[in-house]
């Protein structure tokens, strides 16, 4: 996947940069879109992240579909994955000041499912969790959590998500 050089590393500052640190996340480089849109839009206070997948490094780091070859586990990881790269968003929307983000109003996810798989909403417990670890009450949102038939690059799962700032 080509990286855009024009995305900032977010940098983070204050309160929910020491959250961060005392829980030994780091957040990755934005990732780049991988289609025509851009990867978020600011709307008077409100930002709407576009879906984001469990990418690392460059690359989709947990793929396949829930109730065949990914257990619930390694889909809340992929979630909360899917999590990080949505407060990286957040934080290149704030010009890198994760302090400005004021809520996680709501996140949306897509589960890579069998058509059996109902538990999607505990695979998305894994960005629900990462929100509120990282934001506090200002973490707790609304959300929606479906299955899908697939997902781009075989994606496990993809979230979307819309922040208010200060």
């Amino acid at each position: 996947m080509r990286r855009a050089s024009h995305l900032p590393r977010p940098a983070v500052t204050g309160a929910i940069e020491a959250r961060l640190r005392e829980r030994g996340i780091t957040l990755p480089p934005p990732t780049p879109p991988a289609a025509d849109y851009v990867p978020f839009v600011v709307s008077g206070s409100l930002v709407f992240v576009a879906g984001q997948l469990p990418m690392r490094d460059g690359a989709v780091a947990i793929s396949g579909k829930l109730g065949a070859e990914v257990s619930l586990s390694d889909g809340q990881a992929a979630a909360r994955l899917c999590g990080l790269n949505l407060l990286a968003q957040a934080a290149a929307a704030a010009d890198g000041d994760l302090d400005r983000i004021a809520r996680c109003v709501k996140l949306g996810g897509f589960v890579n499912a069998t058509p059996d798989f109902v538990d999607h909403p505990k695979v998305l417990n894994g960005a629900s969790g990462l929100m509120s670890e990282v934001l506090g009450d200002a973490g707790r949102h609304a959300r929606f959590a479906m299955g899908a038939a697939s997902l781009p690059f075989d994606a496990a799962v993809e979230v979307d998500g819309i922040f208010e700032l200060r």
